[in-house]
């Protein structure tokens, strides 16, 4: 069952939430705050993250902000009563999937879930697009080529142990035994934190 977590100081848009996501299937976790909301990712694995923005003491911007640098690529859904062009910019960058404004409805809350998941389905296929080009450059000896494109996915997913043991081949090729070697380490390490975490 998909996991979401619901990070909002107002108890009726707590409520609401909750009702209409189990309703739609999921296990729901709430918390008041953002200092209990970053302690649950720490610990936890959600699907997706529903968060205010406008809290006391730790606002959902800052919340986004420390889970992002602790690695967690959940799906970030915005909830605010008070939109702005700054907040959205900024929670974009941040990688916030989709912005929600209060009061809304079940019917919303349903509508954004589906957006979500459509965007979800979307960047799989382009990333195993992608990875099968990295795999075709490797595979055909365009080594620079794959090299750069992996980089590029290490620093937007550096948590993917997948691109690491691609490049460690990559260099391999090359005959570059000692960036071979930092990769495939890299790649072990990650499958043990995965390991760990289940």
């Amino acid at each position: 069952m998909s996991k979401v977590l619901v990070v909002d100081d107002t108890k009726n848009i707590r409520t609401l939430l909750s009702k209409c996501l189990e309703k739609e299937g999921y296990e729901v976790r709430c918390t008041v705050n953002g200092y209990e909301a970053i302690e649950l990712c720490r610990n936890e694995k959600f699907d997706i993250i529903f968060l205010d923005i406008k809290m006391p003491n730790f606002s959902g911007t800052e919340v986004l902000r420390q889970i992002r640098n602790m690695g967690v690529e959940t799906s970030v859904i915005v909830i605010t009563a008070y939109p702005s062009i700054k907040n959205a910019v900024e929670c974009t960058q941040m990688g916030a999937v989709a912005y929600m404004q209060k009061p809304f409805t079940a019917e919303r809350v349903r509508s954004v879930l589906q957006e979500v998941q459509e965007k979800e389905r979307n960047e799989k296929m382009k990333s195993e697009k992608l990875m099968k080009h990295v795999e075709d450059c490797i595979n055909n000896l365009h080594l620079t080529e794959a090299i750069q494109i992996l980089r590029k996915i290490i620093s937007e997913k550096p948590l993917d142990p997948v691109p690491y043991l691609l490049m460690s081949k990559a260099y391999g090729d090359m005959k570059m035994h000692e960036e071979e070697s930092k990769f495939r380490k890299i790649y072990q390490s990650l499958l043990q934190e995965e390991d760990n975490d289940k």
